[in-house]
């Protein structure tokens, strides 16, 4: 009776070893299969005949050998489990993604666990390695990532130009500040409005004066490097934080920006729209009590550009 039972749980644990939806591999200590389950015939292609008695590793050469022979190893001698997550190794063996709802990713994600097999004696002749699919849980994770970070590029750009808004631009100023206090590396500040903007909304309307600010916007990215921070400051007026530039070289992109703008044509409604800017620089090369000293000494010479009849580029001394 007993032998029958015994039998019995025999039979049923191995159907279960067999249709679990998850990998379950048994290697011997030269890391030769002995147990192959329909759930790593299904992803690998190999029958059971085909893996049997093949090493491991050769099956997979995608497999870091000296990393897994330390993690076996391991687990034979410690007589303790292993795991991995796919947060730290994406995947123990390549294997593609069949899921249909989660068929974006080209692989599929892995956990693994590393069990110790006793034999009757007590000793360690066996590693049963268990390979779990968890390709949901990190497609749900990188789609969880990529809206926080679309939340996060959302919070902290200006939405008309694309350009960052002022509370982001204005926290980056802070961070050249200190740069600058603690390494002594040379920054300016652009500032610069649309001359006569006013002049433009009423003529042409409101679309109009938006179209033209997307314009601006769209010259100051082509022409700031990627290290530079440019933001809108408020209404037709923006800024751009240039790191490593003193005020000379500040002049040179200001200057350069002038005349692109100068030499624009916003067409609206049929409408052939031309305007210019006036910009003002400054760098710290001074002494300054904080970051607001750089944005104070840079609308000093915006103003000066105003007031010496628009369109042109000052620099504060």
């Amino acid at each position: 009776m007993n032998d029958s039972l015994d039998l019995n749980e025999f039979h049923w644990l191995l159907a279960i070893v067999q249709n679990i939806d998850v990998g379950v591999v048994v290697l011997d200590r030269n890391y030769c299969v002995q147990v192959w389950n329909t759930f790593m015939e299904n992803r690998s292609g190999l029958q059971p005949k085909d893996a049997q008695n093949q090493n491991f590793l050769n099956l997979f050469p995608e497999i870091d050998p000296q990393w897994f022979s330390r993690k076996v190893e391991s687990v034979a001698t410690l007589g303790t489990p292993a795991f991995t997550i796919w947060e730290q190794r994406p995947y123990l063996v390549r294997f593609k993604n069949y899921q249909p709802i989660t068929g974006q990713e080209e692989f599929m994600y892995q956990n693994t666990t590393l069990l110790p097999l006793r034999s009757t004696d007590g000793k360690i002749k066996h590693i049963c390695l268990v390979i779990y699919d968890v390709t949901d849980v990190a497609t749900n994770r990188h789609q969880l990532q990529a809206a926080n970070a679309q939340l996060q590029q959302l919070s902290r750009t200006d939405r008309l130009t694309g350009l960052y808004n002022r509370g982001h631009w204005e926290e980056s100023l802070k961070g050249a500040y200190a740069r600058h206090q603690r390494y002594g590396n040379a920054t300016s500040l652009v500032m610069l409005d649309i001359d006569n903007f006013k002049r433009i909304n009423d003529t042409y309307g409101h679309l109009a004066g938006d179209k033209v600010i997307e314009e601006i916007a769209r010259l100051i990215h082509e022409h700031a490097r990627e290290t530079d921070v440019a933001g809108r400051y408020g209404g037709e007026e923006f800024a751009v934080v240039l790191s490593d530039t003193d005020k000379t070289n500040g002049w040179v992109f200001a200057e350069r920006l002038r005349k692109a703008v100068e030499g624009l044509e916003v067409l609206h409604n049929g409408q052939s729209i031309r305007f210019t800017i006036s910009l003002g620089v400054a760098d710290l090369s001074q002494p300054s009590i904080n970051y607001a000293d750089l944005i104070a000494w840079a609308d000093h010479a915006l103003f000066a550009s105003k007031k010496a009849g628009r369109n042109r580029v000052s620099v504060y001394e």
